[in-house]
C-alpha cells in the first residue's frame, strides 16, 4: 500500500512565478548590487522539460509532462521538491525554484534552488502505475540531477516512497548505491529521522517565536487555524497540540472542520489515516476552505497551496498573525492589504524552511555514511530555525520593512554577495 499523497486545495488565478518576481522587485530595491547582477538572479540557470509515456495496468501507453528548473547553483547544488499534481506548469515550477534559492540562503544552507514535478493526479494511478511514472521521469532526469548538482526531494503529491523509487533508479543506473541523490526517503535506506515532520515542526518554531514578540506567552489561550492537512498542516497541527496551543480548525481538499474549543488533533489525524480526509469527521462543524482563511482565530497556517491569501479575502482574515507552511500562499495585492492592517507574515522562505534543513541534514549524513538520533536532528532543527528567525527580524528593524521584504533582502544579498565573490565565467 502507497502511502496517502498530499494533495492541492484549490488555488487562484494567480502566476506564482509573478508573485515571485514581484517579491523579488521588492526586496533588490533595498540593496547597492549592481542592476546586471540583479537582473541575473531573476532568471533561472536552466530549465528542462519532458514528455515520456507510462504503460497503463491495462496496457494502454500514456504521455505525461515532467519539468526540473534550477534557479541558482551560486551557493552550492540546487536543492528542491517534486510535486505531482494537475496544477504543475513551468510558471509555477520557475516560482517555486526561486523561492528554494531564497530559502535555502536564509537558512544558510550550501545549496541553490530548485524544483520539479509532473502533470498528473496521482490519486488516479495505481501503486503499479505510479511506480513506473516515478521511475521513467527519474530516468528523464539523470542528465540534471546528481548528488553534487542537483538533489530532488518530495513535495505535494509525493512522499517517501516516490523517493525510494527514484533513489533506486538512479543507483541502478549508474551501478552502485546513492542515497544522497534524494532527500525525504524511507530511514531504512538512509532517510534522516524527523524529516517527515521537520516542515511542520519549523512552522511552529517560527510562529513561536513571532508570539513572543507579540507576548502572547499562554499556549492555551492562542486559537490556531492551518489550512491544509497533507504532512505540513499535519504535522503543524500535532506540534502546536503538543505544545499546548489550541486548533481550532484545520482543512483539506475536501473542506475543513471548525470547533471553536479545539480540536482533539490525535483523534483527527487518526480519522484521515482510516477514512483518507477530513469528511465525516464529526468532532466539528464542516467550513468550506475560503471560509477556514477567515476564521475566528490568533493565527492562520496555510500549508496548501500558493495564492490563497489574496485581495478578495485578505480584508476578511482575523488572524493577527500568518505563518505561511505553504509555498507563495499570499500575493503581493494581499501582503499589501495585510500590512496595512498590521497583522504579522512569517513569510514562506523563512517558516517553512524546516523541511529544507533536514534535507540538508539528510544529505551530510547520507555523504558521510554517519547517521543522527532523533533527539540531535531536532536541537540543531530547532537552533537553525530560531538562528533564522533572529536574522529576519533584524534585518526587518536595519531596513525598516516587514519580514517578508527582509527575508528576501538578506537571502538575495548572500547569493549576490557570493555571485560577486565568485564572478562571472567564462
Amino acid at each position: 500500500m502507497v502511502a496517502a499523497y498530499n494533495m492541492p486545495i484549490q488555488t487562484h488565478n494567480t502566476n506564482a512565478y509573478d508573485t515571485a518576481l514581484a517579491q523579488f522587485d521588492r526586496a533588490v530595491r533595498y540593496l547597492p548590487i549592481p542592476d546586471g547582477v540583479a537582473e541575473f538572479l531573476r532568471y533561472p540557470r536552466r530549465e528542462f522539460t519532458v514528455n515520456f509515456p507510462v504503460k497503463r495496468d491495462d496496457g494502454n501507453l500514456e504521455m505525461f509532462t515532467g519539468y526540473r528548473v534550477h534557479h541558482s547553483t551560486i551557493l552550492g547544488p540546487s536543492k528542491g521538491g517534486i510535486r505531482y499534481s494537475l496544477a504543475v506548469d513551468m510558471n509555477e515550477i520557475r516560482a517555486l525554484a526561486m523561492w528554494m534559492s531564497w530559502k535555502c540562503a536564509l537558512a544558510g544552507l550550501p545549496f541553490g534552488g530548485a524544483k520539479g514535478g509532473v502533470v498528473v493526479d496521482p490519486r488516479t494511478l495505481s501503486p503499479h502505475e505510479l511506480e513506473a511514472l516515478t521511475r521513467r521521469f527519474a530516468a528523464e532526469l539523470i542528465p540534471v540531477i546528481s548528488p553534487h548538482a542537483d538533489i530532488p526531494a518530495p513535495d505535494m503529491g509525493t512522499n517517501a516512497q516516490t523517493m525510494a523509487w527514484m533513489m533506486d533508479t538512479y543507483s541502478m543506473t549508474v551501478g552502485y548505491s546513492v542515497p544522497a541523490i534524494v532527500t525525504g526517503k524511507p530511514v531504512n535506506i538512509g532517510g534522516s529521522l524527523g524529516r517527515n515532520e521537520a516542515t511542520g515542526h519549523g512552522v511552529i518554531t517560527a510562529m513561536t517565536e513571532a508570539l513572543k514578540r507579540k507576548n502572547s506567552s499562554d499556549a492555551g489561550s492562542v486559537r490556531v487555524v492551518i489550512q491544509g492537512f497533507g504532512n505540513v498542516g499535519s504535522n503543524a497541527a500535532a506540534r502546536a497540540a503538543e505544545l499546548g496551543f489550541t486548533v481550532v480548525g484545520a482543512s483539506d481538499v475536501f473542506g475543513g472542520i471548525y470547533n471553536p474549543n479545539g480540536l482533539d488533533i490525535r483523534a483527527l489525524q487518526a480519522y484521515v489515516a482510516d477514512s483518507g480526509d477530513l469528511r465525516g469527521y464529526a468532532e466539528g462543524e464542516l467550513v468550506t476552505n475560503e471560509e477556514l482563511l477567515t476564521l475566528p482565530c490568533d493565527v492562520l497556517i496555510p500549508a496548501a497551496m500558493e495564492g490563497q491569501l489574496t485581495r478578495e479575502n485578505a480584508n476578511k482574515v482575523k488572524a493577527s498573525l500568518i505563518v505561511e507552511g505553504a509555498n507563495g500562499p499570499t500575493t503581493p495585492e494581499a501582503d499589501d492589504i495585510l500590512n496595512d492592517r498590521g497583522v504579522t507574515i512569517v513569510p514562506d522562505i523563512l517558516a517553512n524552511a524546516g523541511g529544507v534543513i533536514v534535507s540538508y541534514f539528510e544529505w551530510v549524513q547520507d555523504l558521510q555514511a554517519f547517521f543522527w538520533d532523533e533527539d540531535e536532528i531536532f536541537r540543531q532543527l530547532n537552533r537553525a530555525m530560531i538562528r533564522t528567525y533572529e536574522a529576519t527580524e533584524r534585518t526587518a528593524e536595519e531596513y525598516d520593512v516587514n519580514l517578508r521584504t527582509a527575508a528576501q533582502i538578506f537571502a538575495i544579498k548572500r547569493v549576490a554577495d557570493a555571485l560577486m565573490t565568485r564572478g562571472f565565467y567564462p
